[in-house]
């Protein structure tokens, strides 16, 4: 019996020595700094903490971990912009845009986005902070948040609704707890970030009868919307056109010329030729065929004869292998200014992500030693960069419809996208398709916004694009805000 007891105690204390760290359910810490943006100084005070997700019966099932950056200083918040943030995976934290884009705090990297040592974070002389206040979210599972009890079925949170209906009450309660009904709110969203916001404008407004002046849609997905076939084929050759011009590898002709300049002509071609002939199929005449190779090719980058063997169909991992096959190199996928090393230059696919392994270099050191130093956020708990969401629901993806529907029930919604051209997961071409079809009436139109930049999926990391895209949220913010005493009517 002795020997039980001591063998029980014994695995009790290995038990207790690999368990896992608990985060708070319900906690903040409270810090204070200062900043310069756009020649002004001023100072802030950053919230760091977790909010509950509490079940029906008011039980804490999960817990919620956010940055709340507020300006000091502004004794009415009641015309305070409050903008509300969300990256995207569905598993990915708001690390993301909360050090390298509208946060007051920006990594350590080189002018276009490469890591660079020592790691470090320094001020964000472009934050939209001057303007709006702003809380980074970090859906369960990502950052510290937390499923609390596990006896919960993990479809509450992993799912396209699922995602949308506990962040909505989530949002609700933040927004309760820092008395800012009044405030005109925005929702930024990137990549699957973009599903999650387009369905929240709708539920927010449905559920909790709390209506947006706008949303910001970073690096969009499909939001639901139906692209198979011809359409999904023909909508990849504007991206690889401007990648290609990147790289050198179009006709000198086209080389010459700026990247606006050419993009347009891929476009009305993409729109008013290659597109109906994809739709041909077999049908298409080998002298069409021929034609439309030819085409592609001065597009693309590629050569004539390995687009005829795909038929026309360049799948982007081909591409992204195809391009500098020659030179021994892939490019990257959600930036293909990114450059990696294949084991073996054969093969129709890259080995693996040359941008996102750049990323990971800058952002993983950056953003732990940010918390634990700066927001003096003190925990054992692991910062997901990547949280496991897996199975994920997506089924019943009807977000981009949401939108719309958001948009048509409240005059204030205006929407704007954000896209680099070199982001071959979430083309630029496709985001602008994603407006055409998000509003088939055309009347919804004057209240969208296309802005694109020369970088890829997180157009921010380069430092031109930086600036310039949060300008451009700047002058969305102020351009949707109506003037006092306008009424919301058509």
């Amino acid at each position: 019996m002795r020997y039980l007891l001591s063998s029980t105690a014994a695995l009790v204390n290995i038990f207790c020595l690999f368990a896992q760290p608990e985060i708070p359910a319900d906690t903040a810490v409270v810090t204070k700094h200062e900043i310069s943006v756009k020649g002004q100084r001023f100072s802030y005070t950053a919230y760091k903490g977790t909010q509950p997700v509490w079940n029906d019966t008011g039980k804490a099932i999960a817990t919620v971990d956010y940055t709340y950056y507020e300006r000091d200083g502004i004794d009415d918040r009641s015309s305070r912009p409050l903008v509300i943030s969300f990256n995207g995976g569905p598993g990915s934290a708001s690390v993301w845009m909360q050090i390298a884009y509208t946060g007051p705090t920006l990594l350590e990297i080189d002018d276009e986005g490469y890591p660079v040592q020592p790691y470090g974070i320094k001020k964000n002389p472009y934050s939209i902070l001057d303007i709006a206040d702003i809380v980074f979210v970090n859906p369960v599972n990502t950052g510290y948040s937390r499923i609390l009890d596990e006896s919960v079925d993990k479809s509450v949170f992993f799912g396209v609704n699922a995602d949308i209906k506990y962040l909505a009450e989530w949002l609700s309660t933040f927004v309760n707890r820092r008395n800012r009904w009044l405030s005109p709110k925005y929702l930024i969203g990137e990549s699957y970030g973009t599903t999650r916001v387009a369905g929240l404008a709708l539920e927010l407004q449905n559920s909790q009868w709390m209506y947006l002046n706008g949303v910001i849609l970073v690096s969009p997905t499909d939001l639901g919307i139906r692209r198979d076939g011809p359409v999904d084929m023909a909508l990849r050759l504007p991206y690889f056109a401007a990648t290609a011009w990147y790289h050198g590898k179009l006709p000198a002709d086209l080389q010459r010329k700026d990247l606006t300049e050419i993009l347009p002509e891929v476009e009305q071609f993409t729109v008013s030729e290659f597109l109906p002939a994809l739709v041909k199929g077999g049908a298409l005449s080998p002298v069409e065929k021929q034609a439309m190779a030819t085409k592609m090719a001065r597009y693309s980058g590629l050569s004539e004869k390995v687009i005829l063997q795909n038929n026309l169909d360049i799948a982007t991992s081909l591409f992204w292998k195809e391009l500098l096959r020659d030179s021994g190199y892939t490019i990257g996928r959600l930036d293909s200014r990114y450059l990696g090393i294949d084991r073996r230059d054969g093969g129709e696919r890259p080995d693996f992500n040359a941008e996102l392994t750049a990323w990971l270099h800058a952002f993983t050191p950056a953003i732990n030693h940010y918390m634990r130093n700066d927001l003096k956020f003190q925990t054992d708990v692991k910062y997901n960069m990547f949280g496991p969401v897996h199975p994920w629901d997506r089924s019943n993806d009807r977000t981009g419809e949401n939108l719309r529907q958001a948009m048509a029930q409240n005059p204030y919604l205006h929407v704007m996208v954000q896209s680099g051209y070199y982001d071959g997961a979430c083309d630029y071409f496709s985001a602008k398709y994603n407006l055409w079809q998000l509003d088939p009436s055309g009347k919804l139109q004057k209240r969208m916004h296309f802005m694109a930049y020369r970088s890829g999926h997180m157009m921010y990391l380069r430092k031109e694009d930086l600036e310039k895209g949060n300008e451009d949220i700047r002058n969305f913010i102020r351009s949707s805000i109506p003037a006092k005493g306008t009424p919301a009517k058509y």
